[in-house]
């Protein structure tokens, strides 16, 4: 199964939040015609828009959330980025993305009863990833919550400008209305 196929499959097979608006459905919906419309929807190159994965660390037994300041953005974000061509699922392109930023070894993404893991959000949004002076792309995020092991101390990467440890009430003010959505439901599944 390759990359696309796994991305299809577990697109497929999730089932949105119950939202009002019904807005993660459509998400799911937009996020499929485009994997229809693009076999290389998931690499950076395909432009304008590309499937990107990440994962927010919790920390649920002492209430925490870990989040990284990134330097093209100004704002404190969960771990995530694009697709590489050895990921073999969208899952563990988030889990990769998730232990190279947070340094955390031993990250565990959140399963469906199944034991596999199954993202909790999709979100949608603009971002310079091919350099400056370039015209903006389109990130079609598959968001998922990564576990972090009992002690897990944070070691900050290159890719960030600074890495810190947020009590799940007390996130900073550079949070996005996303992230803080995220956060919600990370700290919903994880009790």
């Amino acid at each position: 199964m390759t990359l696309h196929d796994d991305a299809v499959r577990v697109l497929k097979d999730w089932t949105a939040p119950d939202a009002p608006d019904g807005a993660q459905e459509q998400l799911r919906l937009d996020y499929l015609d485009h994997l229809v419309s693009h076999r290389d929807g998931l690499w950076r190159s395909c432009l304008p828009a590309h499937l990107t994965a990440s994962a927010v660390v919790v920390d649920p037994v002492q209430g925490r959330v870990l989040l990284t300041l990134h330097p093209k953005v100004g704002r404190w974000l969960q771990m995530g980025g694009h697709c590489e061509p050895e990921d073999g699922t969208l899952a563990a392109a988030a889990l990769r993305e998730a232990t190279e930023e947070s340094g955390i070894p031993g990250l565990r993404l959140l399963g469906d009863d199944g034991g596999g893991p199954v993202p909790v959000r999709l979100d949608r949004h603009r971002v310079r990833c091919t350099g400056r002076g370039r015209p903006e792309n389109v990130h079609l995020d598959v968001q998922y919550v990564a576990l972090a092991p009992a002690g897990a101390e944070a070691s900050i990467s290159e890719e960030s400008l600074d890495l810190r440890w947020f009590g799940y009430g007390a996130l900073p003010e550079l949070t996005d209305r996303s992230v803080r959505e995220l956060v919600a439901l990370a700290r919903l599944t994880t009790g």
